[in-house]
């Protein structure tokens, strides 16, 4: 069991990632420190910090519920049908493969969604005006960050607003909604192979849990009375610091 001092550290990434995912991403910056710290394994960190903000993505994405629309011409039905079967895939590959090497892969991942979040408008209307974009690149687009989010999904929140910036033009501000939606849904096909697998570690989970939930409910709210240029700045921020504590992991 855990005493109290954990408990409370728990509660207070878990409030702190749920509020991150709700307005940007990267609330496993928050959550897997913390778990870390308290000696949990890298893979039984990782499993319970995605159940653990699942219940949080699921709070805001009802408080985004009437924003929800189309992506780029692509129904939410078909994303999320994409994206829980990719996530089904990409959690079963954690469980039967070794993350060293997908650790190291994952920065520069990471720096693609700062790069494409901080250039990504504009290279929108350059591809826009160059090559035709279509839905089957996004569905493609979502496959591959359906697999990434249930093998290790740190930053696949800003990942998912700087792709859909780059396919769609969608700002931030605007892929609040949707992102949210297909990272519960992600977080969710992830959590059914990790249970199933015994891979959460369940006297850390909960307090972190709690805390996500009024975390995400808290960033939700705040983000929807946030102007798109907040959003931006608050959103490159955090990708920039996610992508510096991703590489300071992997090399440093």
């Amino acid at each position: 069991m855990l005493d109290l001092v954990p408990l409370i550290l728990m509660a207070v990434a878990g409030f702190v990632g749920g509020a991150m995912n709700a307005l940007a991403g990267g609330g496993s910056f928050a959550t897997m420190p913390a778990l870390l710290a308290i000696g949990q394994p890298a893979n039984i960190a990782n499993a319970t910090s995605n159940f653990a903000l699942l219940p949080g993505a699921a709070m805001s994405s009802w408080a985004f519920r009437d924003e929800l629309a189309p992506v780029g011409g692509v129904s939410l039905r078909v994303l999320g049908g994409v994206t829980f079967v990719a996530g089904l895939i990409g959690s079963l590959l954690l469980v039967v493969t070794p993350t060293s090497t997908f650790d190291v892969i994952v920065p520069w991942l990471v720096l693609y969604a700062f790069v494409v979040l901080a250039f990504g408008q504009r290279a929108s209307v350059w591809l826009s005006r160059r090559f035709s974009i279509g839905p089957r690149a996004l569905i493609a687009a979502q496959a591959v960050l359906g697999v990434y989010g249930g093998y290790f999904g740190g930053g696949i929140g800003l990942m998912m607003t700087a792709t859909y910036g780059l396919l769609t033009g969608l700002n931030p501000r605007d892929a609040f909604a949707p992102r949210t939606l297909m990272l519960t849904t992600a977080n969710a096909a992830a959590a059914v192979i990790f249970i199933s697998f015994g891979m959460i570690a369940w006297a850390a989970c909960i307090p972190m849990l709690l805390g996500g939930i009024v975390g995400g409910w808290a960033g939700a709210h705040i983000g929807k009375r946030l102007p798109s240029g907040a959003v931006r700045v608050w959103t490159l921020l955090v990708s920039g610091a996610t992508t510096l504590v991703f590489f300071w992991r992997a090399y440093g």
